[in-house]
């Protein structure tokens, strides 16, 4: 049970793929239009229930209660070598050289 005033993350359907405009490109098209928010739970909820949270702005929303506390996920991606030949060669152009690790 998660308790009400905890940060969590909800997340929702906004539109079917049915629903999407007809303006859409067709693979944005396939796939719905969701919403992943953060806010303060209002109620008790267990995982996976229909649960409302307040947002940071003040919305009330309602979704999916996907986690608690939820972290940042997100990352640059893995290390690409060929990133780093350009970066040495932009250096080298510029009468720099660049830092050794």
């Amino acid at each position: 049970m998660i308790k009400k005033g905890t940060w969590v993350q909800l997340h929702s359907v906004i539109l079917k793929p049915k629903e999407r405009a007809p303006q859409v490109p067709g693979d944005t098209a396939k796939v719905p239009l969701e919403q992943w928010v953060k806010g303060r739970l209002m109620e008790d909820a267990e995982v996976g229930q229909t649960a409302r949270a307040a947002t940071r702005t003040g919305r009330l929303v309602t979704g999916a209660l996907v986690k608690a506390n939820p972290g940042f996920e997100h990352g640059f991606g893995a290390f690409v070598p060929e990133l780093l030949a350009a970066q040495e060669s932009i250096l080298k152009a510029a009468g720099e050289e660049a830092p050794d690790a």
